[in-house]
């Protein structure tokens, strides 16, 4: 396979500018990178630098003001609220610093409502559930609820959440953030794992020794790409 075929993310001259008032804000300054299927990469800068931004564009959270964005051969911007939604639920799995779990739903149930959404049959939601939660090694947390798990529990709970539709792509925004750095290295080390069996993973982060474990890292400036450090092998 050609490593054009292997392209699931092309973004050129990607922008975004904020209309606050009278004010124009540029958030992302014609950015420009391609991510290979099943790398691992990690998008670093200080605050302001962008890259929430530039994650939420990736994420089809929201739309560029300039630039093109190719996802998996398709562009963005020609698609309808429709097929972005379709893209979000079923194409890109998504973990943030915030959990977003359901306090008084099991971990079983917050695992199983994309699937609901998307209309499988109880038996198949139920197979693609306890597959996600092996893959998180929770199998034997799924009946607890959020509140009876730690900040790593159910973090890996949002992971396999992310997972249960089996998306070609894994956006972790600063999923580490709420964890303390014993546990935030064994989510780090779930990531590798999931990276391994072929996931394409990136992560937005700002701490530098989760970064350095990636294979590739993107510094981002002043919504500018400054650099980019391919690392090769990820460990």
């Amino acid at each position: 396979m050609s490593s054009e075929n292997n392209i699931v993310i092309a973004v050129e001259n990607l922008s975004k500018t904020y209309e606050l008032g009278k004010t124009q804000v540029k958030a992302l300054c014609e950015v420009t990178f391609t991510v290979q299927k099943n790398e691992f990469m990690a998008i670093m800068g200080p605050s302001g630098s962008g890259k929430s931004t530039l994650m939420n564009l990736i994420g089809c959270l929201d739309t560029p003001t300039g630039g093109t964005y190719l996802l998996s051969g398709k562009l963005v911007s020609t698609m309808t609220e429709n097929d972005l939604a379709y893209i979000r639920n079923r194409e890109i799995g998504f973990v943030f610093q915030v959990f977003n779990l359901l306090p008084r739903a099991t971990a079983f149930r917050n695992v199983e409502l994309p699937l609901i959404y998307k209309g499988l049959k109880k038996k198949e939601r139920e197979e693609k559930v306890r597959r996600a939660f092996d893959l998180v090694d929770m199998a034997a947390r799924m009946t607890h609820r959020p509140p009876e798990l730690s900040g790593g529990e159910r973090q890996r709970v949002a992971i396999a959440r992310a997972l249960v539709n089996e998306p070609s792509l894994l956006l972790a925004d600063e999923p580490t953030g709420n964890l303390d750095s014993k546990t935030g290295q064994e989510i780090l080390n779930l990531f590798h794992k999931l990276h391994e069996r072929g996931n394409t993973i990136i992560m937005v982060t700002h701490d530098s020794n989760i970064a350095q474990q990636t294979e590739r890292i993107l510094f981002l400036k002043d919504g500018k790409l400054e650099r980019e450090v391919k690392k090769g092998a990820g460990r």
